[in-house]
């Protein structure tokens, strides 16, 4: 029991570091020479790729992110961990991914991370959180409908007999998605209380601090 205590905390602690290997950075330091965190959303995380650096270069990045939780996932299932371990640390790798030591604790949002975990547990979380951000980028604002995703996702798992874990990840999951929106890599609320309260209902459900969703991501360094 000691040495399965012992080898969970080690997968963890292993998917929090892989989870903070921030490629989408390094994808635009190396190809473009930019700080990622200046530009658009000032997010770490594949959609900035698309918008300020290359927009093939969005596939690789988003697979690395994808399978920085798949492979501690998968590995504690291997190693018989159980599904608990598993999913906390693929789980694990998305606060990395969100909060990476590399970078002082600045970057995405992890929802591809978020897909690597339910990948190996739910196969068909897949294609079910796809058809919501698809829906999304159609209607010009994906940052609603992959809340909507997130929380609709147990009921869809539930009719097709998924696992039970589903539903406490997914709670989990939508309890970091708020968290990191709102925190915004440590970008302040405004000081005055009706500012205050509007740009915290923006971030919560849009992911921004403006209406014009648009003129968000395509902001650059002043």
């Amino acid at each position: 029991m000691t040495d399965q205590i012992i080898a969970s905390i080690g997968l963890i602690l292993f998917g929090y570091l892989l989870g903070s290997v921030p490629s989408a950075y390094l994808t635009g330091k190396w190809l473009k020479g930019v700080d990622l965190r200046q530009y658009g959303s000032g997010t770490v995380s594949g959609s900035m790729v698309y918008e300020h650096v290359a927009r093939w270069a969005v596939v690789p990045v988003g697979l690395f992110d994808l399978f920085k939780a798949t492979i501690p996932t998968w590995l504690g299932l291997q190693f018989g961990l159980g599904e608990t371990s598993a999913a906390i640390a693929g789980l694990a790798a998305a606060v990395g991914h969100n909060w990476p030591i590399y970078l002082r604790f600045t970057g995405g949002r992890g929802l591809s991370t978020f897909l690597g975990m339910w990948l190996v547990f739910f196969p068909w979380s897949f294609p079910w959180m796809l058809a919501f951000l698809a829906l999304g980028w159609i209607l010009g604002d994906s940052a609603p409908f992959a809340l909507a995703g997130i929380v609709s996702l147990p009921v869809f798992s539930h009719f097709m007999d998924g696992p039970s874990l589903i539903l406490p990840t997914s709670a989990v999951v939508l309890i970091i998605t708020l968290i990191k929106r709102i925190e915004a890599n440590h970008r302040p609320l405004p000081q005055t209380g009706l500012d205050r309260r509007r740009v915290f209902l923006l971030r919560a459900f849009f992911d921004r601090d403006i209406l014009d969703h648009q003129a968000w991501i395509r902001r650059e360094p002043e």
